[in-house]
């Protein structure tokens, strides 16, 4: 049975979203590794721990996310070729991008145990809460690999229209998660670096599984060990889609760096309340991931296939079901705020302060819906550079310049500060929209 998809014939809303519903299931397990880890420690360990771990996702991400910058312009390379059916582009693209990415495992790996304390110090995170913090963080990098050959395995797999059998191995490998994390936690008493090698083992495992499966798949995307190779042609074309989306990516996540800090001011509870609002946040942002990358891929494959009437479809048809999905999701989220933040713990101020963080940016996550799909819809078409420089604007320029004016001559309070994200994304969301808006009708017009 052929597990990928080609997207450049049939029935546009039925493909992205059949395409992107397995994305949503998997990035919920994809979520569950740290979210996993704020419920153990929050509830078995302690408060400090749990605003220990929820600290570190700044900064991990700082890594993560410039990754998948470039996993997303490998994926863009990747369904271009497969959506023209140039199959030895494709198998050198594929061969490019997990050769790449070995190079990189190192590299993370160092810079990342490496820049662990001045990161942390950077954030002024509190003496409460450093020194459990750094243990998560070196031990996660020692590990990163894991997520990185996960991440662009499954890239490789999304591009040519898979997205059932990464989610296979997020399932598998989030359930060894919450059973590695309850082992290392409860009966080892291992503590917070009981979490961090939970996660990195599982994510070791996701890694294991996604290489065995490029390595004897039948198809064009087979990756073949004695091919290893960058081609300098494939590895440009990548670093043109994914060098601009990962810059983007690093200087949001170093914005919130910052952001973190504004937290960090009000200590270790609006910190832990903090860290359960973003992972409840990420969830409730699921649709919009998913829609984003389900339409990267159906876009990149019919802009290879140049069929642009498909790409023009299937770009409003993205918009408009992330944005059904996610009002949906907050309605709930909104309803239920205090018990999801009981997930992660009992203390009554987390779980108040928590709860208000959530309910106050939940519905803003609507104008965050058409920044990122609209960004995916421009990348699969080969533009990198506008959502780049869009996102930039809103996410750290705006967003900074009203955390700087709003708590020195306005007031510093946790709300105002957590309205923060809003005020970027609604910024984003003008710009974005307007800069679509004439980027389509100058493809149009050239197409016509």
């Amino acid at each position: 049975m052929k597990k990928e998809q080609d997207m450049t014939s049939g029935p546009i809303g039925r493909q992205i979203l059949m395409f992107a519903l397995p994305l949503m299931f998997g990035n919920v397990f994809q979520l569950l590794y740290n979210t996993v880890d704020s419920i153990v420690v929050g509830n078995f360990v302690g408060t400090q721990a749990l605003a220990a771990v929820g600290s570190t996702s700044m900064i991990t991400n700082l890594a993560i996310f410039f990754f998948n910058g470039f996993s997303t312009g490998a994926g863009v390379v990747i369904s271009n070729a497969y959506g023209a059916e140039d199959w030895k582009r494709l198998h050198t693209a594929v061969e490019t991008a997990v050769t790449t990415t070995f190079i990189c495992c190192a590299l993370f790996t160092f810079l990342g145990i490496r820049s662990v304390n001045f990161m942390l110090r950077l954030m002024d995170t509190p003496d409460d809460v450093f020194d459990q913090a750094a243990v998560y963080l070196v031990i996660y990098f020692a590990g990163v690999s894991g997520l990185l050959l996960y991440n662009m395995g499954s890239a490789i797999l999304r591009a040519v229209g898979d997205s059932r059998r990464p989610l296979i191995l997020l399932i598998i490998t989030s359930i060894a998660n919450i059973f590695l994390d309850l082992q290392f936690v409860l009966q080892f008493g291992l503590g917070i670096a009981g979490v961090a090698y939970a996660t990195i083992i599982a994510q070791g495992i996701s890694a294991a599984a996604v290489m065995f499966l490029l390595t004897v798949e039948k198809g064009e995307f087979r990756f073949v060990w004695k091919d290893i190779q960058i081609n300098r042609a494939e590895f440009g074309n990548i670093m043109k889609i994914g060098l601009p989306t990962g810059i983007q990516s690093v200087i949001t996540s170093f914005s919130n760096v910052f952001v973190q800090g504004y937290i960090n001011y009000f200590g270790s509870t609006i910190m832990a309340s903090w860290s359960c609002y973003n992972k409840v946040d990420s969830f409730i942002f699921l649709p919009v991931q998913s829609m984003a990358m389900a339409a990267t891929t159906f876009v990149g494959q019919n802009n290879g296939a140049k069929k642009i009437d498909r790409v023009n479809k299937g770009t409003k048809v993205s918009v408009y079901m992330s944005l059904v999905l996610t009002l949906a999701t907050s309605a709930v989220i909104w309803i239920v705020a205090p018990q999801t933040i009981e997930l992660f713990t009992d203390d009554p101020a987390v779980v108040t302060s928590g709860a208000m963080f959530v309910r106050m940016n939940c519905f803003f996550l609507l104008p965050n819906d058409v920044n990122h799909v609209l960004a995916g819809c421009l990348r699969g078409r080969g533009d990198s550079i506008g959502p780049m420089v869009i996102m930039l604007i809103g996410f750290v320029a705006v967003r900074q310049t009203y955390l700087f004016f709003i708590t020195r001559f306005v007031m510093n309070t946790a709300q105002v500060v957590g309205f923060g994200y809003p005020v970027g994304w609604m910024a984003t969301c003008t710009m974005e929209v307007l800069y679509f808006l004439k980027h389509w009708k100058r493809r149009e017009a050239a197409a016509a």
